[in-house]
């Protein structure tokens, strides 16, 4: 909270930090420092803790708020996942996903043994369009051509494999997610979350953004049952428990909730739903990603006129790391104080290759039937960044471990993402922490000063114009497509949100009046909850940045 100091206007406290700041800001710049606490001093925002870090795109300071302290990122998380993806995997690297069979051909059409779908991380084996487009640019449905199949990637390998003219596989059908270890959600995501596409669990074998389509619909009268879409409507995976969901009375609006215990597959969906209210759609986090992935797979050879004898099923690897996560992602001065001198994290460490932990890729008998090569890396950033995707963070983190580690986990993925900021970006070990890569853990701690100093240094990198353009746009696209709708800071504004309970940010580049690019950082945490004035100030405080370079 803001320290409030004992001067009152008629109308309102003032805060002290803001009069403060108001003292110490640059010389050039005092009438936006007043704009600034101006702002801030209203009582709809005033009771929350705001941080603010602007500087011109060297660096060098214009305007800082309580900039060195720490702040819930939220997903301002995924500029330090994706930026550290650039610098060390790259724009171009591609992940590949394999179907093989383990086991004895006793001729050409028959299987002894297994089919094993294996994971490599691929995030978008998915309907998504790549390469990402901005809404006005993405081409009008027609009428009667179908949406992308969310699982035609599935459906293609399913192709070739039943093209080797197999027909008879004596075994099971395996979704092996083995290259990450079994830990699908971060240290402090919510329980709750994980019901939702937005916290779908981390899994090498991601399938659909790991997540369901359920559609409400209501019926036409309020004495009927609404209706319940699922999407892909097959495999099916969750029973549905309707029996205390209804259609309302017109003009009662819709108040659907979705329920599901923790590894149960029974998603109970409950309330009410107008009969003139528009459908209610939400995103269903999958339970078990690798499982669901076989399960598809089987009915798909199965409707290839293949004859399956055993099951779908799982197979996933545990950790054995026995450490705590801080431990684990941590790196101890001693270890700073011996990098060499003017030696940086991407040119100084090179990737590594390790075993596959498959265990059907660790034998002589396998066969490989079918692939599928990822987009590039680059383009997953695009969509990373723009519509917020956390798993897809999740899924750089765990590639970033597995390019310079033998055991991609979650903390070496954060200790590597820590080594290039201390050693490459030089910010402040104490200025950050991270227990994900998308932010959704209320864990992660940063202040404003490194994400100025993230973006200043991005900025000096051969891949910043690649990286760029992953972020969203004001009143364009992602999710700045309706923030900053009208000139001068449309198409101005080029930041990454973040939003977590009562902690918001928005930090990026912006094309001031001068023409000059200035770099801003905005963070407020314990704002009021369920308003958006905080989000409406911090706006009007980047048109305040704007006006005033």
């Amino acid at each position: 909270m803001l320290d409030f100091a004992m001067r009152r206007s008629p109308s309102k406290w003032i805060p002290a930090a803001l009069l403060a700041a108001s003292l110490t800001a640059p010389a050039q710049a005092p009438d936006l420092a007043h704009q600034i606490q101006t702002l801030l001093a209203d009582p709809a925002v005033s009771r929350a803790h705001w941080g603010i870090d602007v500087t011109d795109l060297a660096g060098q300071p214009i305007f800082a708020l309580n900039e060195a302290q720490y702040f819930r990122p939220a997903s301002n998380a995924k500029l330090y996942t994706t930026t550290t993806a650039m610098a060390l995997l790259g724009k171009d690297h591609t992940f590949t996903t394999r179907v093989v069979s383990h086991g004895i051909y006793t001729d050409p059409t028959h299987l002894n043994g297994d089919i094993v779908l294996i994971g490599d991380g691929d995030a978008n084996l998915s309907a998504r369009t790549i390469p990402y487009l901005s809404p006005k640019d993405r081409p009008k449905k027609l009428p009667g051509v179908p949406e992308p199949s969310p699982l035609r990637h599935l459906e293609q390998m399913a192709d070739t494999v039943a093209a080797t003219g197999l027909r008879l596989i004596d075994g099971d059908v395996i979704g092996d997610d083995t290259l990450f270890p079994g830990d699908p959600s971060p240290a402090d995501w919510s329980i709750d979350d994980a019901v939702w596409g937005y916290g779908a669990p981390v899994s090498a074998l991601t399938i659909t953004d790991n997540q369901l389509i359920i559609t409400v619909t209501p019926a036409t009268s309020a004495s009927l049952p609404p209706t319940v879409l699922i999407d892909p409507a097959t495999p099916a995976y969750y029973t549905l428990d309707t029996t205390a969901l209804t259609t309302g009375a017109p003009k009662s609006g819709s108040h659907v909730q979705m329920e599901r215990a923790l590894g149960s597959k029974v998603l109970r969906i409950f309330g009410a739903i107008a009969t003139d209210a528009a459908p209610d759609v939400e995103e269903v986090a999958i339970h078990d990603p690798a499982e669901y992935a076989a399960i598809a797979l089987k009915s798909m050879l199965e409707a290839r006129g293949i004859r399956i004898t055993g099951k779908a099923r799982a197979e996933h690897r545990t950790s054995t790391d026995p450490r705590g996560f801080l431990t684990a992602s941590s790196i101890s001065p001693e270890e700073i104080k011996a990098w060499p001198p003017n030696l940086g994290l991407t040119n100084g460490i090179t990737s590594i290759f390790c075993e596959s932990f498959s265990p059907s890729l660790r034998t002589g008998s396998f066969k490989i039937l079918a692939e599928h090569q990822s987009v590039p890396l680059g383009e997953d950033v695009v969509v990373t960044n723009k519509v917020s995707q956390n798993l897809h963070a999740e899924l750089l983190l765990e590639q970033i471990s597995r390019r310079y580690t033998c055991d991609p986990t979650r903390a070496n993925g954060a200790r590597i993402v820590r080594e290039l900021m201390l050693r490459d970006v030089h910010l402040d070990p104490d200025d950050f922490v991270f227990f994900d890569g998308s932010g959704l853990s209320g864990h992660d701690l940063v202040t404003p000063r490194a994400t100025a100093r993230l973006l200043s240094w991005a900025a000096t990198q051969p891949w910043f114009a690649d990286w760029k353009r992953a972020l969203p746009i004001g009143g364009e696209d992602g999710s700045l497509a309706a923030r900053f709708p009208n000139p001068p800071l449309k198409d101005h504004v080029f930041a990454k949100t973040g939003t977590l309970g009562e902690a918001r940010a928005l930090s990026g580049y912006l094309v001031a009046a001068s023409g000059k690019t200035i770099l801003f950082s905005i963070m407020v945490d314990n704002h009021t909850p369920r308003t958006t004035a905080d989000r409406e100030t911090m706006d009007r405080v980047v048109a305040a940045i704007a006006a005033a370079n």
